[in-house]
């Protein structure tokens, strides 16, 4: 078979790139040619219209909605996640084979005109398989993946400098900035860039800098999901009613709901039939005036209050955790962190964390990020501490975890978690529970949402917080280290019987 294929991820980090290879790897041992465009974080090189006009089927290993799906329309398409492409690439090239034996033969070069865009033969399209149809849940995941994979970025930036302004100019440069006023003036009202600088100084530029980023994450967040749904019409209704969202005190919750209003009302419309006059002006003029003024009623009249008054409950509770309360709640996030590594569950957790900086909450991203760093670090000092129990590969690949797991990549534990799930998994989460807990119960608070080891001087009572990785990753260690004991022949053994390893879909994450 001539493949083509597109793998991404929210991140688009790891999970991304990994996929990538396992298809590849999978298709050339099975003497099928393929080429992937991997949508991650550093971009993609398109799929070029020879390849496309070449392809004998398609394979979407994705999280989020896949960019140019349109391009796929002349073919048969296999579909499912970004870890199954990791964890079951040969299963989705079977899928592709046999979807491939059920079609009539075609000529390729009818396959699509020079565009690469359409099928250039009109009956073409009606005798191509349909395609994967996901389920409601399936669905619902990939538009909220979605927004939160555009929102990451600036999650990352604003958050690192706001991180940054507090380590040049400590806490109280947010007191400082937020007051408003310098010498009498606010921000919008000093012109001079010199008088910027002298009022509040470099620490305070970077700070407003990054408070400006930070402020567009629910907007980013409700038109991205808003987008996985409706394409370009939805952004604008998505973001508009992500700034209501925050407007009226929401926040995070009310994003996710104006996102999803603001994709069903852009479906409503386009479902409703038109003169084909009016055709032309529906994109640009009449969905946009239409779905804002339906998203903005809602979410003010209807949705807001509700969702303000629950999302006031929510942030009231988290700032009174302390003690007992406080580590329960490191512990479970801990838990949902090391449970998929990367994957909807461990970004449910994350996101949390994020949403818990936005309302002032630095301690559960503390946790979140300890509790994370821990499964890549635990792996790796499992390979030193008790080599025979894994491969040379593995013994190679847990190198690369320590830098992995330093950085905060959990996605580095996948390919072992991959080879032994029903062991590593839950090893791994006892782990990351005793890490999550631990960084709640010390204290440990994080400004920036992401950096591993190399924002320890960000983080509050970092001693501390430091104790608290090293307990986790030793759990783990010493839990996976028995477990891998437990009903199984040595790492010989193992590899002669053809277990999978994970040295190249390390290097994989190294390099994403």
């Amino acid at each position: 078979m001539r493949i083509v294929a597109v793998t991404a991820c929210p991140t688009g980090i790891a999970h991304t790139y990994m996929a990538a290879e396992s298809l590849e790897v999978a298709a050339r041992a099975a003497g099928h040619e393929i080429t992937v465009e991997t949508q991650g974080s550093a971009g993609s090189t398109p799929l070029t219209a020879e390849e496309l006009a070449g392809a004998d089927v398609a394979i979407l290993a994705a999280d989020i909605g896949v960019k140019g799906r349109e391009r796929f329309a002349h073919l048969p398409i296999v579909e499912g996640p970004v870890k199954r492409g990791i964890n079951d690439a040969e299963g989705m090239l079977a899928e592709a084979q046999a979807a491939v034996d059920a079609q009539p033969a075609v000529d390729p070069a009818a396959k699509l005109d020079t565009s690469g865009k359409v099928p250039a033969n009109p009956a073409l399209a009606s005798v191509v398989a349909p395609g994967y149809k996901p389920g409601p849940g399936a669905l619902l995941r990939t538009w909220l993946m979605t927004g939160v994979s555009y929102m990451i970025p600036f999650v990352a930036a604003g958050g690192l400098l706001i991180a940054i302004s507090f380590l040049i100019g400590g806490a109280s440069i947010a007191t400082q900035v937020n007051g408003g006023t310098f010498d009498g003036h606010t921000y919008k009202e000093i012109s001079d860039v010199t008088d910027i600088w002298g009022q509040v100084g470099i620490a305070g530029v970077l700070y407003y800098i990054g408070n400006t980023a930070f402020s567009m994450l629910v907007p980013i967040l409700a038109g991205y999901i808003a987008y996985g749904m409706a394409d370009r019409q939805g952004l604008v209704p998505g973001i508009v009613g992500g700034l209501l969202a925050v407007s009226i005190d929401a926040g995070f919750l009310g994003g996710l709901v104006a996102g999803l209003l603001a994709g069903a009302v852009v479906l409503a419309i386009n479902r409703i039939p038109v003169h084909k006059n009016v055709r032309g002006i529906m994109p640009t003029v009449v969905v946009p005036l239409v779905s804002v003024t339906v998203v903005g009623i809602l979410m003010i009249a209807v949705v807001g209050s509700p969702i303000a008054s629950l999302m006031d409950t929510i942030t009231d509770w988290l700032n009174g955790l302390n003690g007992t309360n406080a580590w329960v709640l490191g512990g479970l996030l801990g838990l949902m962190m090391a449970f998929d590594m990367g994957g909807p569950i461990n970004k449910v957790a994350y996101t949390f964390g994020v949403a818990s900086l936005a309302s002032g909450n630095q301690d559960i991203m503390g946790a979140v990020i300890a509790a994370g760093m821990t499964p890549p670090l635990a792996l790796a000092l499992s390979t030193v501490v008790r080599p025979k129990l894994w491969t040379t590969e593995e013994r190679e690949a847990g190198k690369a975890a320590w830098l992995l797991g330093a950085s905060f990549i959990t996605e580095g534990a996948i390919p072992f978690a991959a080879a032994d799930p029903l062991r590593v998994i839950p090893s791994l989460m006892a782990g990351s529970a005793t890490a999550g807990a631990l960084s709640m119960a010390f204290g440990a608070s994080s400004p920036a949402p992401h950096g591993g080891v190399w924002i320890i001087a960000l983080i509050g009572t970092p001693g501390l917080w430091l104790v608290a990785i090293l307990a986790g990753t030793a759990v783990s260690a010493i839990c996976v280290s028995f477990a891998k004991t437990v009903g199984r022949a040595p790492a010989a053994t193992a590899t002669e019987a053809g277990a999978s390893t994970p040295a190249a879909s390390l290097t994989t994450a190294v390099h994403g």
